[in-house]
């Protein structure tokens, strides 16, 4: 199955749209696990084993493995995932954006080295940034178009006035997406859940569009409005919670902190759709 396809499948078997991010942080984790970025396997594994079923994604970030030199146990990481939940599809938190060779490189990291389903790529260098990702058969893409941290506002709602309609520069971000960028079939948006109406706009442009929707939880995302929003159109929606499920708990029972954290996440997003 392609990148979609998996998405949909967990969806549906997970009855879903939850996200869990794995953003280990060894200050964090919990008991003896306590600053010792040797375990970022032995924590992240825990909590995928303990919340496999209730997702329809985990989204590692890259940032923080490799900022402890810990690019091997996310190697070790991914083939636990696609071993223990083969159905769930994992997107690569990377946010590359560069061109030519450079970009062949890091799609190859992505999708050779760690084999990651989909990854998280900024557009702003155009749609050669973007092509060496699409080279790859069922993989997807997802396009910053407009994030949570006020520093979009710099540039992501800036108008631009070439542009027919005057956009905002996400919604000209996501009508690229939506249209002539989507050479393969497999792209996606990430916009941030603390601006529910700019979600909207996006649906208005891109409404069948994966929207892959960072900020719910620990960033302070309204859950109800952001499903409410995203659920215009109909396209499939990825709602993350990363800290939140994470560090729900800080004994030894903290999977089981994390899959109550989850459960309780997925209960409210399945309440606003049906809302």
């Amino acid at each position: 199955m392609n990148f979609l396809d998996m998405l949909r499948d967990a969806s549906t078997r997970n009855d879903s749209m939850l996200c869990v991010g794995l953003d280990p942080e060894p200050s964090r984790f919990p008991g003896a696990m306590k600053g010792d970025a040797s375990k970022i396997y032995d924590f992240c594994a825990a909590i995928v084993d303990a919340t496999h079923d209730l997702v329809n994604s985990f989204k590692p970030q890259i940032a923080y493995f490799a900022a402890h030199r810990a690019e091997d146990q996310l190697e070790k990481l991914m083939e636990h995932m696609r071993r223990v939940a083969p159905h769930v599809p994992v997107i690569l938190d990377a946010k590359r954006g560069d061109i030519g060779s450079t970009a062949e490189q890091y799609a190859k990291e992505a999708f050779e080295r760690y084999g990651a389903d989909a990854v998280t790529l900024s557009p702003f260098m155009g749609f050669d940034s973007i092509t060496p990702y699409l080279k790859y058969e069922g993989k997807g893409a997802f396009l910053l178009c407009r994030t949570s941290n006020p520093g979009g506002d710099d540039l992501q709602a800036q108008h631009l006035a070439d542009v027919p309609g005057n956009p905002a520069m996400f919604e000209h971000v996501a009508k690229l997406a939506q249209g002539p960028w989507n050479t393969n079939g497999q792209l996606g948006l990430v916009v941030g859940a603390t601006r529910p109406n700019e979600i909207e706009r996006v649906r208005a442009v891109a409404p069948t569009m994966p929207l892959l929707i960072p900020g719910v939880g620990a960033q302070g995302g309204d859950a109800v409005a952001t499903v409410k929003a995203a659920r215009i159109g109909g396209g499939p929606i990825i709602i993350n919670s990363s800290r939140a499920i994470l560090y729900a708990g800080q004994g030894d029972d903290f999977a089981k902190a994390a899959r109550d954290a989850a459960i309780a996440t997925r209960a409210t997003l399945q309440a606003a759709a049906r809302g």
